[in-house]
């Protein structure tokens, strides 16, 4: 019994040494016939494999040309060593070469490399070179013909770089804030090198961060006032605790290494325990009876106008002092009330103690600053300037300043989410309007346009809606076309609804400049046809847009056009400046305003009035920008007010009626005050996005569906070379020929939901095609990388417009 189990146990493991033996026969009889016969034409025969003439990866090897760690930034190399199996060098030929891929393990972010095969005498040497940008960890995949060579897949770490101030910053942060006396405060730091990635903190990192402290108003601050406390905390963050131990308004700047970090300028306001608990009580009151009691300075004194007369309270002394804000000081104060509700500031006066009148409002947003100033020399009361940017500032005095900034802040605060960070007033915009709106319902509409007359049909379909309709799902149908709308159409009618209201062929809007990249306004000549409804219909698109990216997911839309900075400005209540002209109207800036700002303009004979010409060149009517204008002449002390009254009549006064229609529309789904928590850059940021497409952030977020190893190895590169070779605006027609926008969201890449697709189509040689309403690209296999490219730039040059059922 024994003798058969044991002869039946030898004659297995008899029958498995056999097995295994031939599977490592196949395997290097398979291994020399793929790789020998294509190297340099070589006979496949037994002689060679007798003799392990044969490329064999597992003999190949790697050579690094660097430590870890490394930081990034770098630009690194390794050198691949190719081996026949009896370990004579193997020369690199054009057929066979390795397949080398270098890829962030948690990002799915793949770094470009650049590959030199070494001109000595054996040529078995290929040179790898790379530069990563983000840290972290990559792995590096070698292979040759599917078979990994060496130890492949290697891993190696890349460190972050050195902290770089101008790429710090304090998160979740305000630009002015509100403490009490003795409080500690904590302040969160992200370190981050010059490519964003966060660095870890080290004892000599932490003993660089200084906080220095001045009190505004008042030269100097008291020794010992200031206590700080540094630390590292969770996330790579630095915390840096302060306290304050002197009550008032103080500028803090916190430096790194000698430089200031990115948001480290800020106010603080402090205030003892009272004020403290009265701020809090004004706050929780929602700003009912929260007023103060104070001083009303007169302005200060306007540029010196030949002919303009001055206020019956200005003495001819004063109109001779050359510093006309103190003199402006010294004026008898008016007696006023502030009162400060979350939504504005009002200064009013009562005639005969009992007739309320308002003198000035100014709202409760980041447009609005404080400047603090030093005591009035009248009353000794602190003072500060009030200024929005959309009326003159005017400088008030108050017993209890620091109280009523406190509180103006503290509302401020509550306005914009408590964060002046573009992405958190971003999150805070858009949690607000869906709040808003959060009682209408979603339940969808059809709008049946033509594409051959969109405007006409789009506002037909439109006309009778209320903000209601307007907030529901639209779901867009194009007249003769066979399209199931999952969201392709309607991205594309959002699309291309803005194509035209914005397009200045059709005259609602006009570029300053003669380049198809200047930046459009609205139209100050707008023919008689164009009805000024036509602005408010184009208030609600955008409105519409912007409520539909606060949504999230796949419903994000986007603005396809390029605003002026002045008519952003206007949307969010700011006043005109000169300054506008260099972006909005570069031709004028450079020709008229540069020439008047850098020159003398005693003989140039201007005046407080602007002419306007003809398409003949003859002057049609004058129009003047002060009462009797026309007859005061611009000097060179006054110049800067005259541009101001300028860009205030060119972009401003002339488009009025069409902003306030605009504003009309846009209001009725998008409130005023919610706009208002951003500057013009943020708002063009936030209804258009990202203007520029990055080919790194493209294919750093792309993810690959699919394919046989043809395409992902051979088709794919082919894409990326092509997609590397497209100019913006053929990057901008591919982005529209997948997903029906021309335009990314402000994230990017990363912020498309769903995330751009790449799927291998099972066609060959065809074009390829898209499915908008997923973001999917399905491209066919190619044979060359010339067939490639003339097929996408075909399909995104022809095929960018339209749906059909296939």
């Amino acid at each position: 019994m024994f003798y058969i189990i044991g002869s039946i146990t030898g004659l297995m493991c008899v029958l498995w040494i056999t097995i295994k033996f031939l599977c490592e026969l196949s395997s290097r009889v398979f291994t020399f016939w793929n790789h020998e016969g294509r190297a340099r034409g070589a006979e496949r025969n037994i002689y060679n494999y007798v003799r392990g003439k044969y490329l064999d990866p597992h003999s190949c090897h790697v050579s690094w040309d660097w430590k870890e760690p490394c930081e990034v930034g770098q630009s690194m190399c390794f050198r691949v060593h190719l081996f026949y199996r009896n370990g004579d060098p193997f020369p690199l030929t054009a057929s066979v070469t390795p397949k080398i891929r270098i890829s962030h393990t948690e990002l799915d972010l793949e770094v470009p490399i650049t590959l030199e095969v070494l001109q000595d005498s054996t040529r078995n040497v290929m040179k790898v070179a790379f530069t990563v940008r983000k840290s972290g960890r990559y792995q590096i995949n070698i292979s040759i013909g599917g078979l990994n060579i060496g130890h492949s897949p290697y891993y190696k770490i890349f460190s972050p770089g050195a902290v770089v101030p101008s790429k710090t910053q304090i998160v979740s942060h305000f630009s002015t804030l509100v403490l009490k006396c003795g409080e500690q405060h904590t302040l969160q730091v992200v370190p981050r090198d010059q490519y964003g990635n966060h660095t870890s903190d080290s004892l000599k990192d932490l003993e660089s961060y200084i906080l220095t402290l001045s009190e505004l108003g008042v030269v100097g601050v008291a020794d010992g006032c200031l206590q700080v406390s540094v630390c590292s905390g969770s996330q790579n963050r630095v915390l840096l605790h302060l306290a304050l131990l002197q009550t008032g308004c103080f500028q803090a700047t916190l430096r790194f290494q000698g430089l200031p970090i990115n948001n480290g300028n800020f106010q603080i306001i402090v205030l003892t325990d009272g004020e403290k608990t009265i701020v809090d009580n004004n706050v929780s009151r929602s700003g009912v009876g929260v007023f103060f009691e104070g001083y009303l300075y007169p302005p200060s004194s306007s540029p010196n106008i030949p002919g303009q007369h001055r206020s019956s309270s200005t003495s001819n002394d004063e109109e001779s002092n050359a510093d006309g804000h103190t003199v402006d000081r010294l004026k008898k104060p008016k007696k006023v009330y502030f009162y400060i509700t979350p939504k504005q500031l009002s200064v009013k006066e009562f005639y005969l103690r009992i007739i309320p009148w308002r003198l000035f409002t100014f709202r409760v947003c980041p447009g609005t600053k404080f400047l603090y100033l030093p005591p009035d020399p009248l009353h000794g009361l602190l003072s500060l300037q009030v200024d929005d940017g959309l009326q003159p500032p005017i400088e008030i005095s108050c017993k209890d300043r620091n109280i009523m900034a406190a509180t103006f802040t503290r509302f401020l605060h509550l306005n914009i989410g408590g964060s002046e960070t573009f992405q958190d007033k971003v999150t805070f915009f858009q949690k607000e309007l869906r709040q808003i709106h959060c009682k209408k319902t979603r339940c969808k509409v059809t709008l049946k346009v033509n594409r051959h007359s969109l405007l006409e049909s789009s506002l037909r379909a439109t006309r009778n809606f209320s903000a209601s309709d307007w907030c529901k799902n639209f779901e867009v149908v194009f007249q003769d076309e066979e399209a199931l709308d999952w969201g392709g159409p309607r991205r594309e009618w959002f699309e291309l609804i803005c194509k035209t209201l914005f397009d200045t062929n059709n005259q609602l809007f006009i570029r300053f400049s003669d380049s198809n990249q200047g930046l459009v306004h609205p139209n100050p000549c707008r023919p008689p046809n164009i009805r000024v409804k036509l602005y408010e219909f184009a208030g609600r698109v955008v409105g519409k847009c912007l409520f539909e990216s606060s949504l999230g997911g796949g419903c994000e839309q986007l603005v396809r056009a390029r605003f002026t900075r002045s008519f952003l400005a206007q949307i969010i209540g700011l006043r005109m400046h000169y300054k506008y002209f260099e972006t909005d109207d570069p031709d004028f800036f450079q020709t008229k305003v540069q020439y008047i700002l850098t020159n003398d303009v005693i003989d140039t004979e201007l005046s407080f009035a602007e002419e306007k010409y003809g398409r003949a060149g003859q002057l049609e009517k004058v129009v003047e920008l002060i009462p009797g204008g026309s007859q005061i002449l611009v000097t060179n002390e006054n110049k800067v007010y005259y541009l101001n009254l300028l860009a205030n009549h060119r972009l401003s006064n002339q488009v009025r009626e069409e902003v306030d229609h605009f504003l009309k529309g846009l209001n009725e789904l998008v409130p005023d005050n919610l706009l208002g928590i951003f500057d013009e850059n943020e708002l063009e940021l936030l209804m258009c996005g990202t203007g520029h497409i990055a080919v790194q952030d493209f294919q750093a977020h792309a993810v690959v569906i699919g394919g046989s190893w043809h395409f992902r190895e051979k088709v794919m590169s082919w894409f990326w070379a092509v997609v590397s070779s497209l100019t913006q605006e053929e990057l901008a027609r591919l982005l529209q020929f997948t997903t029906g926008s021309s335009q990314l969201p402000p994230g990017g890449f990363a912020a498309l939901s769903p995330s751009f697709q790449i799927i291998g189509s099972p066609t060959h040689g065809t074009l390829p095609t898209a499915h908008t309403c997923f973001n999917q690209l399905c491209l066919p296999t190619y044979d060359s990388y010339e067939e490639m490219h003339k097929m996408l730039k075909l399909a995104i040059s022809e095929g960018c417009e339209g749906f059909g059922m296939l």
